[in-house]
């Protein structure tokens, strides 16, 4: 397989981690971004390393214009620029219900989303473009399509990010790019192992295949996706939810 270099944003820790491992063993080169936790950064290219991969870690705020060019600028000077770009960056919101959220607190949401991907997107078309082939997958999430009581800042911005990956499915496709997105159901890592057992009992219940969703399982997804064998598809909305999301 040729040796592509994969972008991860938010690419240190839980599904960002899992999608790292699964590309270097497909035999990409990785870059591992992270805006604030170099330790596990660090710790999961050591171990990448340690399995026979290439990794690499890139500090920076993908919210931060200058701080998303300097790390292409780096990628490019390098490397020769980025092949597979997975926006992954996981940006906070504010969970509340629609009469109790404020304009500012919805707008933050949505605007940090849109900002990360349209920007990382921008700059990995170029790269894309010059080279004829490249792959942009954006992981979304169920709560897109299927609405929960408080997410309406999440799943409204992530409704954005679908239709945002229509556009760039479109347009940039006779250059050789194709761009989907990967739509995740609850997924068991560090920020949602603590959710109450009642609540993943339930997801379970509801979940055609009777477990809940790991960082693998959407890691997978991702990697076919960037692979050669997806390059026919495109603007796809792929849930990764086990069937518990059946649009």
């Amino acid at each position: 397989m040729t040796k592509r270099n994969a972008l991860i944003t938010g690419g240190a820790r839980g599904i960002g981690a899992a999608i790292s491992k699964a590309l270097t063993e497909d035999g990409h080169r990785v870059f591992i971004n992270y805006f604030s936790n170099s330790q596990k950064a660090e710790e999961l290219a050591e171990e990448i390393k340690r399995n026979g991969g290439e990794a690499f870690t890139l500090q920076a705020d993908v919210r931060d214009d200058d701080q998303i060019k300097a790390m292409f600028d780096r990628i490019d000077a390098d490397h020769g620029g980025v092949d597979i770009l997975v926006s992954n960056a996981n940006m906070h919101f504010t969970a509340k219900p629609f009469m109790e959220l404020t304009w500012e607190e919805f707008a933050q949401k949505l605007n940090d989303e849109m900002h990360a991907a349209y920007v990382t997107a921008r700059h990995a078309a170029v790269n894309m473009a010059q080279h004829r082939f490249g792959r942009l997958i954006f992981i979304s999430s169920t709560l897109s399509e299927s609405p929960a009581p408080s997410f309406i800042a999440h799943g409204s911005a992530k409704g954005a990010l679908d239709s945002f990956c229509k556009y760039l499915a479109q347009e940039l496709g006779p250059s050789g790019i194709t761009a989907n997105i990967v739509a995740p159901g609850l997924i068991i890592t560090d920020a949602t192992q603590n959710a109450p057992e009642e609540f993943k009992e339930m997801i379970r219940m509801h979940t055609p295949t009777g477990r809940i969703g790991e960082p693998a399982d959407v890691a997978h997804a991702v990697r076919f996706l960037a692979s050669e064998n997806s390059s026919h598809i495109t603007g796809t909305y792929m849930p990764v939810c086990g069937g518990a999301y059946l649009p």
